[in-house]
Order: C-alpha cells, then sequence, then structure tokens
C-alpha cells in the first residue's frame, strides 16, 4: 500500500509545485480563489480545507486534483476509520509537496537551469494534453457517422458459432497406437462427424475422444467474430452452411474439423461502441497529420532515423496473443512430445 501511495504521491509531485508556484508568486494570492478571504460565504466545497503557510487550498481544488483518488467509501462495510487514515495521509503529502515547493521557491530554485527546463517540459506536457482532449472531442464521430460506418461494413460484424474436433497425429517414429497417422486421423475425424450427425450425444463423444487421448472435440460450440480466427480457418467457417462439417486445417500434429453450428450478425448496438472509438481514431489521426503539415515539422533523419513504416494487419495479427486453436494446437503438441518420451 505504501509503495502504490509513494507512486500517486510522485505523479502528483510536478502538478502540485506548479500549483504552488504559482501562488507563492502571485502578488494577489492572498485574495485569489485559494484564499478564504471573501466577502461571501463560501459554498461547502469552497470552504479551507487546508493551509500552508499563505496558500490555502478549498475542498472543491483538493477533490479536483489529489481527492479524486481517494478510495470510495463502501456504505456497506464498517471503513470509516480507514478510508479516515487514507484522506489524512493523502493531505499530509499534499501539504508536504505544498511547503516543498515553497521551500524551493524562496530558495529560488525556481530559476535554476536545471528546474526551469523541468518546469518548461511541464508545461509543455500540460499544454499539448489539453490541446489533445480538444482534438478528441471535435473527433467525436456522429451518431449518423456511426450508423453509415455500420451499413458500409455490415459484414464485418458476421459471427460464427462453430464446433472443433482436434485429431492428434503421430510425430516421429512413436509406437503409441493412440497417436494416429494421418489416414488414420482423418478417417477418425470422419467416424466422429458421423456419430454427431446421425444424432450422438456430442458431449459424451467429446468426453469419450478426451478419455481416448487421440484428439478433442468441443462439447459446446465456441463463438468467434470475424477477425477472430485465423485466416484459413475463417475462410472456411464463414463459406460453410449450418450444420455442415469441413476440414479447416492441418498441422504436423493434428488433423483440425470444424461444424458451424450456427451463423449471425451483430446488431448495431452491440458495436456502436466499437465503431465509435475506431472513427474517432481515424478521425484524429487524420486531423493529427494535417496540423504536421501546417506545422511544418521537420525531423534530421541522421539523429532520428528514417520514419517507421505502418504495422501492416498481418503483422499485428502476428503479435496478438495466441488464439485458442493456437493453444490446442500447441496442447497436441505437448501431448505428442509426452507420448513420445514415455
Amino acid at each position: 500500500m505504501e509503495s502504490f501511495r509513494a507512486r500517486i504521491v510522485a505523479s502528483l509531485i510536478l502538478a502540485g509545485i506548479l500549483v504552488a508556484l504559482g501562488q507563492a508568486q502571485s502578488p494577489s494570492s492572498p485574495n485569489s480563489s485559494t484564499s478564504s478571504g471573501s466577502s461571501t460565504s463560501p459554498s461547502e466545497t469552497d470552504r479551507v480545507i487546508l493551509k500552508v503557510g499563505d496558500v490555502q487550498v478549498t475542498e472543491s481544488e483538493f477533490e479536483s486534483g489529489v481527492g479524486r483518488i481517494e478510495p470510495q467509501a463502501d456504505p456497506d462495510k464498517e471503513s470509516s476509520e480507514k478510508d479516515a487514515k487514507s484522506r489524512r495521509k493523502l493531505g499530509d503529502d499534499y501539504a508536504s509537496v505544498l511547503m516543498l515547493s515553497q521551500l524551493a521557491v524562496a530558495s529560488h530554485l525556481d530559476s535554476s537551469p536545471e528546474v526551469s527546463r523541468k518546469l518548461a517540459v511541464a508545461r509543455v506536457q500540460v499544454l499539448s494534453d489539453a490541446e489533445f482532449a480538444d482534438l478528441m472531442r471535435q473527433a467525436d464521430p456522429t451518431t449518423e457517422e456511426i450508423s453509415k460506418y455500420y451499413s458500409d461494413h455490415v459484414a464485418d460484424y458476421d459471427q460464427v458459432q462453430i464446433r472443433r474436433l482436434f485429431i492428434w497425429k503421430r510425430q516421429g517414429d512413436t509406437k503409441d497406437a493412440r497417436v494416429l497417422t494421418t489416414e488414420a486421423a482423418r478417417a477418425r475425424a470422419e467416424q466422429i462427424r458421423q456419430a454427431c450427425a446421425a444424432g450422438g450425444d456430442v458431449k459424451k463423444v467429446s468426453a469419450d475422444l478426451m478419455k481416448s487421448g487421440e484428439g478433442m472435440l468441443d462439447p459446446a460450440p465456441l463463438l468467434f467474430a470475424r477477425g477472430g480466427l485465423s485466416p484459413n480457418m475463417e475462410k472456411v467457417a464463414f463459406a460453410l452452411k449450418e450444420g455442415e462439417w469441413s476440414e479447416a486445417q492441418e498441422t504436423p500434429s493434428a488433423v483440425l474439423v470444424i461444424q458451424l453450428v450456427k451463423r449471425d450478425r451483430r446488431q448495431l448496438g452491440q458495436v456502436s461502441s466499437y465503431i465509435e472509438k475506431d472513427l474517432q481514431g481515424q478521425k484524429l489521426d487524420a486531423m493529427l497529420d494535417d496540423l504536421k503539415k501546417k506545422a511544418g515539422i521537420w525531423l534530421d533523419e541522421q539523429y532520428f532515423g528514417t520514419a517507421v513504416a505502418p504495422v501492416s494487419g498481418a503483422q499485428r495479427r502476428s503479435s496478438d496473443p495466441p488464439s485458442q486453436l493456437q493453444k490446442s494446437e500447441k496442447k497436441g503438441e505437448s501431448n505428442n512430445e509426452d507420448e513420445t518420451q514415455k
């Protein structure tokens, strides 16, 4: 907990210093919004809750900065004492930051080259974040744009429920009868397909196959959206008719056969939030590219190197976490290796 709090405080130090510097250097700070010297009665959130010398912090200022990271109390739990200690610790930490920043100004450390550089960098970052947030608001797509994007890419939201059948293949010179040759694996896959098509209990067939060590059959169909399967499997799965089986892939370790159980499509309401993010990202990228061109940005390639080429879709997919198919194939390879060692 202490290490976590230390990281929180460290992230707030810069913001605290900037606030304190601005207040300490402003000749009107005693009568500013951080002062309680107003002739009107302060509202509940404008009451001063923290003082460090002449600098005063109101409740609303604290809550909008440091206070928002305070854990919210659970009314169903008796944790008021713990919450109070956490809030007190945050208050003590923030007061320490303000105190140290005031001492830094009094010692003219804000005029040192190193601190001046850091303050300048912090100012650039704060302004950059503010402009980026404003650009994101400008890039928000309209309801009409989201609906049109969905209509133009409706096939992208198709999804399939498939049942996968893996039959492990013999690798090397293993003599284990449970690990089949390619021909025997295909014959076994066809036998299981026929058993399922004849109305057999799929869960029992799956359990028996798993027990035999010859392969794996999904006892219940799995749902995959477009892009969720390997390219070869996706091509086969989305080309099948409901109820049909087809060999989808063969690897050195397994024969894979799939059955299309059901095919449907996600509706606009289910994907609108994803489309909104995609469109916002596209519009934001275009806006940033346009701004960069207008700004006349130039980088010395001798120092920075040449521009990095965009990552292709295939490269992105190769860096994605392993799919269920890949995990199953790895499991099959591991099973075969274990059997070979025996």
